[in-house]
């Protein structure tokens, strides 16, 4: 959604159906159809599943595919910039990753997230604040002066909904909980298309 909102025509790809996707989507694998028909497109942005890092791994000890390095060497090969998004526990997996923060976009949530960009393309974050908003105990109530962490069995899904926290009214607790706020790709989005028009000259993007 943030790219879109950055003025992208937005094509998704995962290996599992999503009937709640808002754009044009196609069910196959994402690594495998970036290396094919990556080169089509302006921009790639892909988020490798973050199981295999999460901090939920160190708990389950169930076993997750790393996929960032086929996916980085499935990007490297399109010739176009992209980037590449995952948890801070992926940071050893990812090479020089930029890091966004929910509060420097003026939003209720912290939520940190690293993006690794490529293909020629730089990414520079906004300042980041410091944090001194508590986060709410998880599964209690969020009380003015905390901030939502939109993790595991939170409570009160309208309020991560809002454009105060996730930015994101259409999505279900479990979509919440595995996504990223949109303000944070129209921001790299918006970097991506400079980058673009400085490099390749003005015209349609699709990502």
């Amino acid at each position: 959604m943030g790219y879109y909102i950055a003025g992208y025509d937005v094509l998704g790809v995962d290996l599992a159906d999503q009937p709640r996707y808002p754009f044009r989507f196609i069910q196959a694998d994402a690594v495998a159809f970036i290396a094919e028909h990556g080169h089509r497109f302006d921009f790639v942005h892909a988020s490798p599943p973050c199981q295999a890092q999460s901090l939920t791994w160190k708990i389950n000890k169930r076993p997750h595919p790393r996929l960032i390095a086929p996916t980085r060497a499935a990007l490297e090969t399109t010739g176009r910039p992209w980037a590449i998004e995952n948890v801070m526990e992926a940071r050893d997996d990812l090479r020089d990753p930029v890091m966004l923060c929910g509060a420097a976009f003026g939003l209720r949530t912290y939520r940190h997230r690293l993006f690794e960009p490529g293909g020629g393309l730089t990414v520079a974050p906004p300042p980041h604040p410091e944090h001194t908003a508590p986060n709410a105990k998880m599964g209690r109530p969020v009380a003015d002066h905390e901030f939502m962490h939109v993790v595991g069995n939170f409570s009160n899904v309208p309020l991560a909904r809002s454009e105060a926290v996730m930015g994101m009214p259409w999505a279900t607790r479990d979509g919440l909980r595995e996504a990223i706020p949109p303000a944070y790709t129209r921001h790299i989005g918006r970097q991506a298309a400079a980058h673009l028009r400085q490099h390749a000259g003005p015209g349609a993007l699709a990502a």
